[in-house]
């Protein structure tokens, strides 16, 4: 009996020392204790880091890439760093009357003698071409004015500049008859010609030039519409006729006295900051008062 139970005792030891080295009395190795649920859980949680990153990278990468045309004090007007565009200086802002037409060069205008009141800029995308001499008042505010020609612009590249602009601050959009490229951006004096709405150059332009206090003549002012004077819903409709022998020179020779500013513009504010608000700074009349004011310059 006692040799009986020294032999359980003995196959007791031997099990216990077994399985204190990863064995067990049945000859099994014992596996590691391995949190599954807490992997998973972290596994899941950098899965789902990476899905984030990869959708926001791009746009952090465009933020980056459009402030090199942010204009500032040292650079206060990057788009001359943009291929293609073409700069004219020394253009006028005096105002003509509704009746009168503008010698413009080049077409579509990029500033000059201009109406006394602006075609609402507020993102509006129109159907139909609309007066160019109230169009280039919209410049001088700081809008940038995106046309395209009805005969050679896809019908997907209009597409995609109605979505760029439909509801966008100081930018509006519309075909413009007999102009040479498909497509073509407008800012105070400035012009950029393209041929496909993919071009990375249009978001280059938008940037450096719209409202930029730095080059229009009154960034800021006011872009909403002007009841009595002109309505986005019916605008002036553009005249296809070549400006005759008593259109306003581009120098503003011929403009009339009686023109006057339909509101003042806006105080523009420091670089970084909004353009100041969309309404009009005063009250606009009911009907232009003959020599009340003097031309803007």
């Amino acid at each position: 009996m006692a040799s009986n139970a020294n032999d359980r005792t003995a196959k007791a030891l031997r099990a216990a020392k077994k399985k204190s080295r990863g064995g067990s009395a049945t000859g099994l190795k014992n596996g590691p204790n391995i949190p599954w649920l807490g992997i998973g859980a972290l596994v899941s949680v950098l899965i789902l880091v990476g899905v984030i990153g990869w959708n926001i990278a791009p746009s952090i990468r465009d933020e980056q890439a459009m402030e090199q045309w942010t204009p500032t004090v040292d650079d206060p007007d990057p788009s001359t760093r943009i291929d293609g565009v073409e700069i004219f200086e020394n253009l006028s802002n005096a105002h003509v009357l509704a009746g009168q037409r503008v010698a413009y060069e080049p077409m579509p205008p990029v500033g000059g003698p201009h109406d006394e009141a602006w075609a609402t800029c507020t993102g509006v995308v129109y159907d139909e071409p609309i007066r160019t001499e109230n169009a280039v008042h919209s410049l001088e505010h700081g809008a940038v004015w995106i046309t395209y020609s009805p005969d050679n612009a896809s019908a997907a590249d209009i597409a995609a500049l109605e979505n760029r602009v439909d509801g966008q601050a100081y930018l509006f959009m519309s075909p413009f008859p007999g102009q040479e490229s498909p497509l073509s951006l407008q800012a105070w004096g400035h012009q950029l010609k393209l041929d496909s709405a993919e071009d990375e150059r249009i978001n280059q332009f938008i940037g450096a030039l719209r409202i930029n206090q730095f080059n229009s003549p009154e960034p800021g002012a006011s872009c909403s519409n002007i009841p009595g004077y002109f309505d986005p819903e019916n605008p002036p409709p553009f005249d296809p006729a070549p400006p005759g022998p008593d259109a306003v020179a581009m120098d503003g020779a011929g403009a009339s006295a009686d023109a006057a500013e339909m509101g003042e513009p806006l105080e523009p504010g420091p670089v970084d900051e909004e353009p100041a608000g969309d309404a009009p700074a005063i009250e606009i009349p009911a009907e232009p008062v003959p020599g009340g004011e003097e031309n803007a310059e």
